[in-house]
């Protein structure tokens, strides 16, 4: 027996998940009489396409085809459920627009593989049925200047926007729980994205204080398919109210979404590993103006682009007083903060621990209380250079830097990039045999704090160590910048070392970052009024130093704003990176139309440590290079569709050497 189309809007155009720049469209099939009431836009179906079965989206249908001729038919609809709302759906097509991507790539990362199971989960029992409620307390928002009529608004549906700067001696996680919670019990859906595992973990925890633990639904990639895919689905049917996630939970299908919220935005695990390295806060912004939806960008430390936000009127600032954050905040000094100091400690600038930190964590530890020690980098001995004439050690293999993995004689250099081990490295500048550390990690920062501190423990967080939490009482902790364990009531103090190895890297946002980490791990130490101090061991007279000493994140990011701003770049400039061997990238801007007022820099070597996937003949097709491509910014959805025209022009040519293209990147280098 034939098939017969559809009554009623025969056509469904269908969206391959093939991956292609150049098939991103849809596609007309049939839809049978059979399939129409589960052939709905925005369900997975199954096609047949250039002779074989491939997966699609049905994005619409319609009454008559685009194009004249014969059409095949759908060959089945693979789930009647609805994975892609209208909402999604018009997400998407915004995103790829603007960061020149395909579409199905996209909606790989929003969309969870489909598990027949979790379909038969049931998602039907209301949300308030799942669990007991409390009367959430919204008293923290009341230290912030306007916090409550904020919340009001919120809690009054109405659409308004927060850059919130989290004070110190605060917990942003109980202050986040209180807040959606009520939006919940109030019948709205929020949702919260996060940077880690560690901080969903915080949050979940503050969350079942109000609510019952089957009312909080958590998406991460630590979660099964089964679990992934049903939590996605009890957001699509209304039942899960509170989803709280990290970096791909920023899609989640909400119903009833009255509050969004991003915590650290400048955070690397934020952005998308994948093409086309989408990030979360353009998920979150472009969501909250698509859907008319409230927004939070919080964290204790504040970026550029957030700060442009603020400063275009298009999100407000929300923080505590000038006097509430001197009350609450740690005692600040920089070594060598004075005159006097540098007098007493001459060699406080270039110690890595000079006296005054000495004595701040002996009065620390003389309270009982834990000292942390933030140190840039893991491992023992992190970079080498010459004992005689100080020239950096890179591996003759493949000029990567020069490592001691381990302590003891028996320790060798090793490369970083290729592993190579080199028990006979001789210097390619002198030929020394003698090496020197400049960089050193935890390892050998816990051993010589050992020495320092005999009589005290000495515990290590970084790498794949990281703890969880430490005990409230005497004992050093060195940790890497983001692996700083808990601790009830806070640190007696905080030694922020080597901070050269994190100011002094080539990229453009080394200062912003650097800034972050150390904010980030003052608001772990207990406030001045119970004897709470922070050392960091640089020059005061540097601008990023003053304002950590002052406490004032949205101060500095104004600082750092005007001067991307002096020199175009983001975010108050749109700039993406192109990368591809030297023919590719020649080929591929003789044949792309950029906007006007776009300017080409470059083409030059890739940064260090940044490869392309594929091998190519070097001596036929050159090295690869990068080529940035930057705009005004109001021009960036037109050079983005620009890119992607120059894509497709590139994939009809079947020129099929390798070519990366990355919109706004986090690290230009």
């Amino acid at each position: 027996m034939s098939k017969q189309p559809a009554s009623t809007l025969p056509i469904a155009k269908v969206l391959p998940q093939l991956g292609l720049v150049q098939l991103d469209r849809t596609f007309d099939y049939y839809v049978a009489e059979e399939q129409s009431e589960d052939a709905k836009p925005g369900t997975r179906v199954r096609v047949r396409f250039a002779g074989r079965l491939v997966d699609g989206l049905v994005l619409d249908r319609t009454d008559a085809p685009e194009h004249a001729g014969s059409l095949r038919y759908l060959e089945r609809v693979i789930s009647p459920e609805i994975v892609a709302p209208i909402q999604l759906r018009q997400l998407v097509d915004a995103l790829a627009e603007r960061y020149a991507g395909v579409r199905s790539d996209i909606y790989r990362s929003a969309i969870p593989p489909r598990h027949k199971k979790a379909e038969e989960t049931d998602t039907s029992t209301p949300w308030g049925e799942l669990g007991e409620t409390t009367e959430p307390d919204l008293s923290a928002w009341s230290t912030y200047q306007f916090g409550e009529s904020f919340v009001d608004a919120v809690l009054a549906g109405k659409l308004v926007r927060a850059a919130w700067q989290v004070a110190p001696d605060t917990s942003w996680a109980e202050a986040v729980a209180a807040l959606v919670a009520k939006v919940a019990l109030d019948g709205g859906g929020a949702l919260v994205v996060v940077p880690d595992q560690r901080d969903v973990d915080s949050l979940e925890a503050e969350l079942k204080q109000v609510v019952g633990p089957r009312q909080i639904s958590t998406l991460t990639s630590a979660l099964g398919p089964q679990a992934r895919y049903s939590r996605y689905l009890s957001a699509l049917h209304g039942q899960a109210r509170i989803v709280v996630g990290t970096r791909s939970a920023a899609f989640a299908p909400v119903q009833n979404l009255q509050l969004l919220v991003l915590m650290d935005d400048g955070n690397d695990n934020l952005v998308d590993p994948r093409e086309p390295y989408v990030h979360a806060r353009e998920v979150l912004t472009t969501r909250s103006a698509l859907e008319h939806v409230s927004l939070i960008i919080g964290g204790v430390a504040r970026t550029a682009e957030t700060q442009m936000l603020v400063e275009s009127g298009w999100m407000h600032g929300l923080e505590a007083s000038k006097t509430t954050i001197r009350e609450r905040m740690p005692r600040i000094y920089a070594a060598g903060d004075s005159d006097y100091a540098l007098e007493r400690d001459p060699r406080a600038r270039q110690a890595r621990l000079p006296s005054v930190a000495f004595q701040s964590a002996n009065r620390a530890l003389e309270r009982d209380r834990p000292v942390l020690f933030q140190v840039p980098r893991a491992g023992y001995i992190r970079a080498l250079a010459c004992g005689e004439c100080r020239t950096p050690s890179r591996c003759r293999s493949c000029n990567g830097p020069l490592e001691l993995p381990q302590s003891g004689d028996a320790s060798a250099p090793t490369c970083r990039w290729c592993g190579r081990i080199d028990p006979s490295f001789r210097c390619a500048a002198c030929g020394s045999r003698k090496l020197r550390a400049v960089v050193l990690g935890t390892d050998r920062t816990a051993e010589e704090l050992g020495r320092a501190f005999p009589q005290v423990r000495v515990r290590n967080s970084s790498g794949e160590k990281i703890l969880a939490e430490v005990e409230p009482r005497a004992q050093l902790v060195v940790a890497t910048p983001g692996a700083e364990p808990f601790v009830q009531g806070g640190y007696g103090a905080a030694v922020l070392m080597d901070p050269w190895a994190l100011l002094q890297r080539p990229d453009l946002r080394a200062a912003e970052e650097t800034f972050s980490k150390w904010i980030a791990a003052a608001a772990l130490v207990e406030p001045h009024t119970r004897g709470g101090e922070v050392v960091v061991t640089a020059d005061p007279a540097i601008a990023v130093v003053q304002f950590f000493l002052r406490w004032d994140p949205s101060g500095y990011a104004e600082l750092e704003l005007e001067h991307r701003r002096e020199v175009s770049f983001p975010p108050t400039a749109h700039v993406a990176v192109v990368d591809a061997p030297r023919v590719a990238l020649e080929d591929y801007f003789a044949n792309v139309s950029l906007p006007p007022n776009t300017e080409l820099l470059g083409p030059v070597d890739l940064p260090s440590g940044v490869t392309l996937p594929g091998t190519w003949d070097q001596r036929q097709y050159g090295p690869a290079q990068r080529m940035l491509v930057r705009c005004p910014v109001q021009d960036r959805n037109g050079l983005g569709r620009a890119l992607r025209a120059g894509l497709i022009s590139r994939a009809t040519r079947k020129q099929d050497l390798p070519l990366r293209v990355q919109v706004d990147p986090l690290h230009i280098g």
